[in-house]
């Protein structure tokens, strides 16, 4: 039976409860969009293409592991964790010698791979497709096969592949020059290759097998070892032979969709990326779901606050009354969120590409939808509309049938003592997080706290709204006298309209607190770092690359007697299983050219078997001058080092310095990132020396600092893109309560005619209103984002003072009041159009 009263309420009242469809709408589509990111990062495929014809491909660990082992009362618990490493896991080449001549194995092919960019036009390298160096006896593995020309033989033979040949427009005799790990070379182009299968994420080049073990730096040592099973084999009984021949080793055996992972090693890592950046967005958005559809249903009940007392009044029970909100929020949350759920699958894919298109996610890593998501979604949807119903109807159920009229013509003047208290208490709750976000160090650590700070205090206004409105209603008392009747009418509304108010205030307050801290966390971190690197380094020049980066040679070029030059190449390694950034530095002359603030020890001992540490890693691994630090460096190499020194300038420099000759065995990319050049030479001379190297560029350290924002505003562009569509929904939120809000008021506005008010000064009065409000809900807002931001600062950078564009807050102002006047003003006129009589003697 009630069921089909809900049905008929809802059929009747379709205007009352478009509000609540509309955010319950928006909150599935966003939760649905982010489930697919969650889903892809843990189910995404990631399709091998270099290895689609080798079955069964071995692997180097790329792991770090952890296990621990606890006795507690009479049992024993084994753990056992493991984080990816940062570069690429080399095999020793004698492990292919074992599976050779292993039943079922056809042939072994050992694999290298090696970044080689082309050094030709712009157009000819697309983005997306990155360029890497093989030895020709591993084109097998896809398979290439020649199309034109012949297979290299020679040191400067290359081969290329066709979909690169024709976007250069090369033919067999060509010239072009490669930027691999060593200084440029030039080749001469002898075949063009195509591959048997779809190859779309890379262009690979084929050198000769000992210009290939040149390039790859790593010799004795081999990338993957790809195995090719007999015609007719069965390939999982040729994989289980692999397995017992390699047993002993770290070496790991793939097949199937396992491959991929080993190739695309980028992706693989973009997977734990994705489901953290999934989660920490579909979370936030779930939060501010829910606190958003809970202002909404409690606005949607206090319109009705006469129908439900009236219900109460004739002797509807309790549980009959919670029955009829709960099945009604049921049904318009099942509308709502299979809506939702649809519209937020190609908003997923939207958000995907997005994503991949800004150099977050690798394209390698492929979209995957299912139906988890939107189950997920209708679920969420169901139960946070059903719990906000509850919510929502607590006071209203519980008043006695006999005082149920009379208290639904007046508001309450105090509210609810339950109420108050939860407010007071989730209050403390967010001033408990902004003290532990004061303490937090790391970036993984303090951004989600850093959120969920905002939403707790922006609950906590919630709750306390009604006394917060009439606090700001008697501050505002003066001003809005003066500015007369409007005025005066505005905080009559105000003083006793409070819990009315409140739901349009919460969510003004959370689009204000939410929009500052995601416009203002990156630039906090980004403009302290950039300062700190800006007052370390001590060059007059600095070099930069347009391909992977600066060669040794050209470093080893401008190096004299009176010059010095330091290359820095950048990783990151793990202590542990913590990650740390790091960079290896050339070590003669570092305090010409870079200084990064020295509290403890010295850098003239920073050498192969040293290592320089942050005050942030110090303390974080109580560390000091002379003691040892083990820790894994990038291609999972373990080694163990003396502290030589700690510097305060982590956040600009990394947390932790090697000798660069170190580092650089031990990276992909040996090349430097930068190098700082300490001279008496000018810009042009020292152009005119590199002229050999064309992709290498002599840099003032002010143009350096230009390229350092470049990078600091793509980051800040995916983190602006992983928030922006929780302030969208936001802001569809603030709309929509002060659409409700305004709607619900047309027999007071018919009131107002007929006691004498003209149209103009009743919408006056309504601008008066939403101008009050806005500026409570900009002074909570901004203060929330203030704290929250000042206690990110202080943890991360150590300085109370966040990076705070004054023009970008304004902005942010202003379109918060744009919302606010626009969403007041049009339903304000909708409301006034039909003559007051007719209203006033209407049925309610």
């Amino acid at each position: 039976m009630m069921l089909r009263y809900a049905l008929k309420t809802v059929r009747a009242r379709k205007g009352g409860f478009l509000g609540a469809f509309v955010a319950l709408m928006c909150a599935a589509a966003l939760i649905t969009a982010c489930g697919t990111l969650l889903e892809t990062g843990l189910r995404g495929t990631i399709r091998t293409e270099r290895y689609a014809a080798a079955p069964i491909v071995v692997s180097a660990d790329q792991n770090v592991h952890r296990t621990t082992v606890k006795h507690k009362k009479g049992k024993t618990k084994v753990k056992h964790k493991a984080k990816p490493i940062a570069e690429r896991a080399w095999l020793a080449d004698d492990l292919a010698t074992r599976l050779r001549g292993l039943p079922g194995v056809r042939r072994v092919v050992p694999e290298l791979t090696f970044p080689a960019q082309p050094l030709t036009a712009a157009s000819a390298v697309e983005q997306g497709r990155p360029a890497y160096g093989h030895a020709w006896d591993s084109a097998a593995l896809t398979p290439y096969r020649l199309t034109a020309g012949r297979a290299p033989e020679s040191d400067t033979d290359l081969v290329v592949d066709r979909y690169f040949a024709e976007r250069a427009h090369l033919k067999p005799g060509d010239r072009l020059t490669v930027q691999s790990t060593r200084s440029p070379r030039t080749y001469r182009v002898t075949g063009i290759a195509a591959p048997a299968s779809d190859v779309s994420h890379q262009s690979s080049l084929f050198f000769s097998t000992a210009e290939a073990t040149r390039l790859a730096a790593h010799p004795g040592q081999v990338s993957a070892i790809g195995v090719l099973p007999e015609n007719g084999a069965d390939v999982r009984t040729v994989e289980r032979a692999v397995t017992e021949a390699l047993n002993g080793t770290t070496a790991q055996i793939a097949s199937g969709d396992e491959r991929g992972p080993v190739e695309f090693l980028d992706a693989a890592a973009a997977r734990i990326r994705l489901v953290s950046m999934g989660g920490a967005m579909g979370g936030t958005s779930l939060l501010v779901a829910v606190l958003v559809v809970v202002g909404t249903f409690a606005l949607s009940v206090q319109q009705r606050h006469r129908e439900l007392a009236l219900l109460r009044a004739i002797a509807a029970t309790q549980g009959q009354i919670r029955t009829l909100l709960g099945r009604e929020a049921l049904i318009v949350g099942a509308a709502a969120g299979v809506g939702g759920a649809i519209v937020g699958l190609p908003l997923g894919s939207w958000m995907y590409d997005r994503f991949v298109a800004l150099g977050a996610v690798p394209s390698t890593l492929q979209h995957t939808v299912s139906v988890f998501p939107l189950f997920a979604a209708v679920g969420a949807t169901l139960f946070g509309a059903w719990a906000a119903a509850r919510i929502s109807s607590r006071r209203v159920v519980r008043i006695r049938p006999a005082e149920a009229l009379a208290e639904a013509r007046v508001e309450r003047t105090r509210p609810a003592w339950g109420r108050t208290l939860a407010g007071l208490v989730l209050l403390a709750g967010g001033a408990v997080l902004v003290a532990v976000l004061s303490g937090l160090r790391t970036e993984p650590a303090s951004t989600p706290v850093t959120f969920l700070a905002v939403v707790v205090l922006a609950t906590a206004v919630s709750l306390l709204g009604p006394l917060l409105v009439r606090a700001a209603a008697a501050g505002l008392a003066g001003p809005l006298r003066l500015s007369g009747p409007a005025g005066r009418l505005a905080r009559a509304n105000l003083r006793g309209n409070a819990a009315r108010m409140a739901s349009v205030v919460t969510p003004l307050t959370l689009l204000v607190g939410m929009t500052c801290t995601v416009l203002f966390v990156q630039p906090t971190l980004g403009n302290a770092a950039r300062a700190q690197a800006r007052e370390g380094v001590r060059a007059d020049y600095v070099l930069a690359a347009q391909g992977p980066g600066v060669p040794a040679a050209a470093a080893r070029a401008l190096r004299t007697r009176h010059d010095v030059v330091t290359e820095v190449v950048r990783t990151t390694v793990r202590v542990g299983l913590d990650k740390y950034a790091a960079q290896g530095v050339t070590p003669a002359g570092l305090s010409r050219t870079w200084d990064p603030d020295v509290t403890a020890g010295t850098l003239d001992d920073l050498d192969s078997g040293t290592v320089a540490v942050s005050e942030l890693a110090a303390d974080q691994l109580h560390l000091k001058p002379g003691d040892t630090l083990r820790l894994t460096l990038g291609d999972g190499t373990p080694v163990r080092l003396t502290v030589a020194a700690v510097y305060t300038r982590g956040l600009g420099f990394g947390d932790l310095t090697f000798a660069h000759d170190l580092v650089a065995r031990h990276v992909d990319n040996p090349l430097a990132a930068s190098v700082l050049v300490r001279t008496a030479r000018t810009q042009t001379q020292l152009a005119t020396t590199l002229r050999e190297f064309p992709a290498v560029r002599v840099l003032a350290p002010a143009e350096a600092d230009s390229l350092r924002i470049e990078r600091q505003q793509a980051n800040a562009e995916v983190n602006l893109l992983a928030m922006g569509l929780v302030l969208a929904f936001t802001a569809i939120a603030v709309v929509n309560t002060l659409a409700m809000s305004v709607s619900e008021r047309v027999r007071e506005f018919a009131m107002l005619r007929l006691a004498g008010a003209t149209r103009r000064q009743v919408l006056r009065m309504l601008r008066t209103e939403a101008l009050s409000v806005l500026l409570l809900a900009t002074a909570l807002g901004s203060g929330i984002a203030l704290a929250v931001l000042t206690a990110f600062s202080v943890g991360m950078t150590g300085s109370a003072a966040p990076a705070v564009t004054p023009l970008v807050y304004l902005t942010v102002v202003a379109v918060a009041g744009l919302l606010a006047l626009v969403a007041t003003a049009l339903p304000g006129r909708v409301a006034l159009r039909t003559r007051p009589v007719l209203v006033a003697t209407a049925k309610e």
